[in-house]
């Protein structure tokens, strides 16, 4: 079967999508949703937000209405609440979460979104647990997937005792992740992630060598829809890649697919991979959803977006293309220029209709 796209043209349609954030630590949502317009898709896009800052909201192209949500903290009572809210005003067809802490809400919602029509393409509670940064280094390396030596603390002393093993990454459950040199550093990194992340903390035994993301698509079954993996060309402090190139490593390929194999992940990844100097590939994290980085599947041939809209209503797929290696990403920022009557409806009334 000839290998191809996903086109959305003929498909009326839906969508919404979390994540409009850009800048230096940009979310995903901007570019999934350019990716589901580049394969043709004219139905409506509903933009999700947390905040009124999110700079996609200005963006006059991008969605024909916002609706601000509240943080996934507020529970589970109050997300689909706000849901309800939204589709007594308009129908939402699937919805692509791109934001890692709302992911499970999004997954244990499950039947109550399906009773208001609303499908969705994600893993199971127990897939999706498994991937948690807190369980890497217990579950895959006896199954034959090599992971950092990982410890969880949750008192600065746990930090001062580890002051032999420095540099070691030290990093938040959800977000956030730093190299620290020293106990200094460390002990500043703790702080700092406990204030905004909470406990445990993760120190992690750092990795020479060479850094690999991959996006991937998987089926559900062990089996990989698609798969993009980048080199990081550009990384900002935050450790955050602004530039990169599609790779061809046959050798990354068969770690990845093992990793999926083992999960039997349903819906959109991303595996953070080091290859060691010692020659060996470490699992370093899977991320829950689509990387910010996702428009280099796109541009690389293979629309991983666009599939997950059809996967999600149960649509037939043809296989994704393969991906060219060689294709190039680097990220530019942009001054947008809108109203502040925007940014006024969106903080006065928690919503905006563009169309």
């Amino acid at each position: 079967m000839l290998s191809q796209n996903p086109d959305l043209s003929q498909l009326n349609a839906t969508i919404a999508v979390t994540g409009l954030k850009t800048g230096d630590n940009p979310q995903p949502g901007v570019p999934v949703i350019r990716s589901i317009r580049a394969a043709g898709f004219m139905g409506k896009i509903i933009g999700l937000v947390y905040d009124s800052m999110e700079s996609g909201i200005y963006l006059e192209d991008l969605v024909d209405q916002v609706y601000q949500m509240p943080y996934p903290s507020a529970g589970a009572e109050a997300f689909l609440s706000r849901i309800e809210y939204i589709v007594s005003k308009h129908k939402i067809d699937v919805i692509i979460p791109t934001l890692d802490a709302e992911v499970i809400l999004y997954i244990r919602l499950g039947d109550e979104l399906s009773k208001l029509g609303i499908h969705t393409y994600l893993p199971t509670e127990e897939c999706f647990l498994l991937r948690d940064k807190t369980k890497l280094a217990s579950y895959f390396p006896p199954k034959g997937i090599a992971v950092p030596e990982t410890s969880l603390i949750s008192e600065p002393s746990q930090v001062i005792a580890s002051k032999d093993q420095f540099p070691l990454m030290i990093k938040g459950r959800y977000y956030e992740a730093y190299k620290a040199n020293n106990v200094e550093e460390g002990l500043k990194y703790y702080y700092e992630i406990e204030s905004r992340w909470g406990l445990p903390i993760i120190l992690q035994k750092l990795i020479p060598g060479d850094e690999y993301n991959i996006v991937i698509v998987g089926d559900g079954e062990g089996g990989i829809l698609g798969m993009v993996p980048q080199k990081k060309l550009v990384i900002t402090d935050k450790g955050k890649g602004f530039g990169g190139v599609v790779v061809n490593n046959p050798d990354l390929f068969d770690f990845a697919h093992k990793v999926i194999s083992l999960l039997k992940w349903r819906g959109p990844c991303e595996l953070e991979v080091m290859r060691g100097f010692d020659g060996v590939y470490y699992l370093i994290e899977i991320n829950p959803r689509f990387p910010a980085w996702v428009r280099l599947a796109e541009g690389s041939g293979q629309n991983q977006p666009a599939a997950v809209v059809l996967k999600a209503l149960g649509e037939p797929l043809e296989p994704l293309p393969a991906c060219k290696a060689g294709t190039l990403f680097i990220r530019h920022a942009e001054d947008i220029i809108a109203d502040v009557s925007v940014m006024g409806q969106i903080s006065a009334k928690s919503e905006l209709i563009r169309r």
